[in-house]
């Protein structure tokens, strides 16, 4: 039994599709027939309130009676006392935040399913780390302001060895190859087939921001993300479309960011637009606001969305191939996976949005990275289609901390002195992105164990972040000096 045999009785689009399923299923537990289920599910359709309180048939009784009722009410009118089926990976150790913010959104009317990741971590609307599908609707904050944000890992035909050998060829790649900070652009211009794309012209807001979007072309931003040279240990082969990655160990380098100023604009800009269209709902909710999909907003959103997730890709594009041709290391393969997006897919069989903020698509084979953080390792893994996460899982160990938090908790000396320790030298970061405060990835990984298979760990050696406009965590010139304690002249 399935969404479709729903959609066949009458039943509408929606959540109660899914409270339908699970009555069903709990039915059947029970000894009834499949013809017999379908029967009482008629029955509750056509006479819901005779089933309220009905300890199999209630939670959809109450579902088609809310709806009933919120179809009779004014315009702008939003019912948000239903809530639709989701579950939730590691709640003990997600804040309340969090958790609150996902019963929020599942209250919508416009919610069919949702799920909460174990990286999960208060944010705007719908947390980082939750999962959200919607019926005919996207949610530009349920996206997130760093639109198709993404990793992407190349994996060289060497072994990691060769840092130690050329520590100063690779510090020089990520120094001079790579662009960090909020305005970063590089001069001259990058230059990347994405930036033909009709759709800049074609698009009522995006053309605005092409020229931006040009000067930022190959750089990362801040917050954070990434670019670091690592060891990835390889135990299961890994079979990717850029190519098969046989078990041992290599020399990788792993990337993290997303489509820059371009895609802050274009979330912002709908989200005001969604906002303006649903002004009914509640201070709470607002941030929660939905376009639908056959309005011209939602088509418009939805355009520059993928627009924003072929730039993000470009963007790591460039990076990996300025670094790859610096380096002159011949490339075994690689691996790209992406969040902050919405997807079309079919859950209790209806179609459905699928928004992942935070969240890496993880359905049967498909292939992702999960990182940890500059000193914890990272994860190539491969989906398990759990349908109950709406074939999604963590996109990395998620805070544990706020940034503010990390500022007054950490200093330099110590944080340095254990990356030290761990081998990992750090060329550049902000200190609200110490280890310490993002939670233990190995947990994490354990937590979702039911969600994804990993197939090879990475283990970061050498990273590269914005420093956040504060000093970087060690100079250049204290670098030079105990380059010269050592008897070594750096030229």
């Amino acid at each position: 039994m399935d969404g479709n045999d729903m959609l066949t009785l009458g039943y509408p689009p929606g959540k109660v599709i899914g409270l339908a399923l699970q009555a069903a299923d709990t039915a059947m537990s029970a000894g009834a027939s499949h013809d017999d289920v379908l029967g009482d599910l008629a029955d509750v359709l056509h006479a819901p309130n005779d089933f309220q309180g009905d300890p199999v048939y209630g939670a959809v009784a109450d579902a088609l009676v809310t709806a009933q009722r919120r179809a009779e009410r004014p315009a702008g009118g939003y019912d948000l006392g239903s809530v639709a089926p989701y579950r939730v990976w590691g709640a003990d150790k997600i804040e309340s935040g969090a958790l609150d913010q996902m019963k929020r959104a599942v209250r919508l009317p416009v919610a069919v399913r949702g799920a909460l990741m174990p990286d999960a971590h208060q944010g705007y609307g719908l947390p980082i780390g939750g999962v959200l599908a919607t019926h005919n609707s996207v949610i530009p904050y349920a996206v997130g302001v760093d639109i198709a944000c993404r990793m992407r890992m190349t994996v060289f035909n060497a072994s990691p060895g060769v840092l130690d050998q050329r520590r100063d060829h690779f510090r020089i790649a990520l120094e001079q190859q790579t662009r960090f900070g909020a305005g970063s652009h590089w001069n001259p211009r990058r230059d990347h087939e994405v930036m033909d794309d009709p759709a800049w012209d074609e698009h009522p807001v995006a053309g605005r921001f092409r020229d931006v979007a040009w000067d930022q072309l190959g750089s990362s931003g801040s917050g954070n993300h990434f670019v670091e040279f690592g060891a990835l240990h390889v135990h299961t082969q890994i079979d990717s479309p850029l190519g098969k990655i046989p078990p041992g160990t290599y020399l990788a380098l792993l990337s993290h960011s997303g489509s820059r100023r371009f895609g802050l604009e274009m979330a912002n800009h709908y989200t005001k637009v969604a906002m303006q269209q649903r002004a009914g709902l509640p201070k709470e909710f607002q941030h929660l606001a939905w376009l639908d999909l056959d309005n011209e907003a939602g088509v418009e959103y939805w355009a520059a969305m993928m627009l924003a997730g072929k730039y993000a890709s470009a963007n790591h594009a460039i990076i990996h191939r300025q670094i790859v041709d610096v380096l002159r290391i011949p490339v075994l393969g690689g691996i790209e996976n992406h969040h902050n997006f919405a997807w079309k897919e079919t859950a209790d069989g209806q179609d459905v949005i699928v928004h992942r903020k935070g969240a890496t698509p993880a359905g049967k084979g498909a292939l992702g990275v999960i990182p940890g953080s500059m000193g914890a390792p990272g994860f190539v893994v491969r989906g398990l289609g759990n349908p109950d996460s709406l074939d999604s899982a963590a996109h990395g160990a998620g805070r544990r901390m706020s940034r503010k938090q990390a500022f007054r908790t950490f200093d330099w000396d110590s944080v340095q002195r254990r990356l030290e320790e761990q081998g990992i030298e750090l060329l550049s970061a902000g200190l609200d992105e110490a280890p310490g405060a993002y939670k233990d990835i190995r947990e994490v990984m354990a937590d979702q164990a039911d969600l994804v298979v990993a197939l090879a760990e990475f283990q970061p050696r050498l990273v590269k972040m914005d420093a956040g406009g504060r000093p970087r965590h060690r100079s250049q010139s204290s670098r030079r000096s105990k380059g010269k304690k050592k008897g070594k002249r750096r030229r």
